[in-house]
């Protein structure tokens, strides 16, 4: 593997370079770790920063708690004009959309259910953008989940690779024609998807299993280790996005990942108990970023990035390297990911979809 002690991000004066160009980041992570979390303070938006918001319409996912919460509530105080909430409970939707009327009165919010366990409820959500939105300009798919324990959905899959890339890959694909055909005024539509740091650090003992998604839903094939499993299902979707961004014309929409860094108040570690849960807590009390300057990112991936970030990485707020397992598996592992996920969806005609954009 190639080091490169400034990999982790171009520098600010110097144009953007694509991540999948850059060097990978060094074998050992913990400088980065620290970098990140001790020794970079991710700034707040202002309307002096970012281009107007005013008129446009942005779907989050996962919008009724934590970092989906929080960069709702920074977007609308810069002046968005319409929000739409996608969440799993409509009451706990609803709760929340009356805190976050706070930020912009003005604004319409709307709370619709999105299950992302759930095929049906996510192409129920999509034919809903195109029936009813006018305007569509901005998506943050931010919906994910790190159980602790193995469970299955009723697709079969498990429920961590459910959530992070099946649904994932299947709500940014459909979501794409509906951002191209319903963005207004002058810059492009934006496709955010959140990512994480983590996807460098997962193991993949199953990279060679054949098929290989199918992998992850047998126990005796892979062997449950929920810190790992997160790790990889964010490799896996990170892969499937890189793909995806090279098919897609920018003109058209642009894709982009992004890491919040390790952030307080959010509800990923929900499930942690007993004394994971305290050293959890440990862990993000000394090291965690709060949550209005993990949100921070968000924003600026929608806003603060046009063509060059498409594709890439975000981290720190600026391009950095893919997962490792890009740079020495790539070919190999992103055609398996991709054609194995396409198949996945041919219910859904995912590969006509992704031509009408290319």
């Amino acid at each position: 593997m190639r080091h490169n002690k400034n990999a982790n991000a171009e520098s600010a004066d110097s144009p953007a370079v694509l991540s999948k160009k850059m060097d990978p980041f060094p074998d050992s992570f913990l400088p980065i770790f620290i970098q990140n979390q001790f020794r970079t303070k991710i700034e707040l938006p202002t309307k002096e920063r970012y281009p107007s918001v005013q008129g446009k319409c942005a779907i989050i996912t996962g919008s009724n708690t934590g970092l989906g919460f929080e960069s709702a509530r920074q977007l609308l105080a810069l002046g968005l004009s319409h929000l739409v909430m996608a969440v799993r409970s409509l009451e706990k939707g609803n709760e929340a959309a009356k805190k976050l009327h706070d930020a912009n009165p003005a604004a319409k919010i709307h709370v619709w259910k999105l299950d992302m366990e759930s095929y049906d409820s996510v192409q129920t959500f999509v034919d809903r953008c195109h029936r009813e939105l006018d305007r569509l300009d901005i998506a943050i798919l931010n919906a994910g989940l790190s159980p602790l324990s193995f469970s299955t959905c009723s697709t079969g899959h498990e429920k961590t690779m459910q959530v992070n890339h099946f649904s994932t890959a299947l709500l940014a694909v459909l979501l794409l024609p509906c951002l191209k055909s319903k963005a207004r005024g002058n810059e492009l539509p934006h496709l955010t998807i959140v990512n994480s740091v983590t996807a460098h650090l997962c193991k993949f003992p199953n990279r060679n299993e054949s098929p290989l998604l199918a992998s992850f839903d047998d126990t005796n094939i892979t062997a449950w280790d929920p810190q790992e499993r997160y790790g990889v299902s964010k490799l896996i979707s990170q892969l499937f996005l890189v793909k995806l961004a090279d098919l897609v014309n920018p003109d058209n929409v642009v894709i982009n990942m992004v890491d919040p860094g390790l952030t307080k108040g959010t509800s990923l570690a929900r499930d942690a108990k007993g004394a994971i849960g305290v050293a959890v807590k440990g862990l993000l009390a000394i090291a965690g970023r709060p949550t209005e300057r993990g949100s921070a990112t968000y924003v600026d991936a929608v806003l603060g990035h046009g063509k060059d970030s498409h594709g890439c990485f975000l981290m720190n707020c600026k391009n950095a390297p893919l997962a490792s397992w890009f740079y020495t598996d790539g070919i190999k592992l992103t055609d398996l990911v991709w054609n194995e996920t396409l198949q996945e969806f041919k219910f859904a005609n995912l590969e006509d979809i992704i031509a009408s954009l290319q």
